[in-house]
């Protein structure tokens, strides 16, 4: 009898645990009826990220700088604060734009979005800048934000280095 109970019991505590797993909200949910699904804002957003690395590619700064929020993106690279937009795009126009061989081809790849609500996304990515001087490897941590119906960068700290990478083992993922 009392083996019977225990069973008994164990079978409701299952029970019930499976309720609740079953009917409780997810953990990380964004809101029904907040916007389109996740996946359409994630494509949305590599859609931004390519559109300027072709614009790089192409020498056209001034497109690059359309997927930042403008005027007061905070750009953080080399333990440093760019100047808002205008200062960043300055930047890049004084240190990459006299030639093809100083700007370099750049690409972004290994690219991650998490979405943290239906306007704002974290991404994070590696990304290369292959050029004759001064080649950079590193990594883009984004804060993705969508404002008037368009995902621009909030917020991008870059972390590069002139040495490629070593070679991850195969069928690992570096972080």
């Amino acid at each position: 009898m009392m083996l019977a109970a225990t069973r008994c019991k164990i079978a409701f505590a299952g029970f019930t645990l499976a309720v609740l797993v079953c009917t409780a909200p997810p953990a990380r949910s964004i809101p029904a009826g907040s916007g389109p699904a996740p996946e359409a804002q994630k494509a949305a957003i590599l859609q931004v990220i390519a559109s300027m690395q072709d614009a790089w590619n192409r020498g056209d700064f001034r497109g690059y700088m359309q997927g930042f929020k403008n005027p007061d993106v905070i750009f953080v690279a080399g333990g440093r604060f760019q100047d808002g937009w205008q200062g960043t795009l300055d930047h890049y126009i004084r240190d990459y734009g006299a030639s093809p061989e100083t700007r370099g081809t750049l690409r972004f790849f290994d690219i991650r979005i998490e979405m943290l609500a239906p306007d704002a996304a974290q991404l994070i990515s590696r990304f290369q800048l292959v050029r004759p001087q001064h080649p950079q490897y590193g990594i883009n941590t984004r804060l993705m934000r969508k404002l008037d119906g368009r995902w621009v960068i909030a917020l991008n700290h870059v972390s590069a280095s002139e040495t490629p990478p070593a070679a991850s083992p195969a069928g690992t993922r570096q972080p």
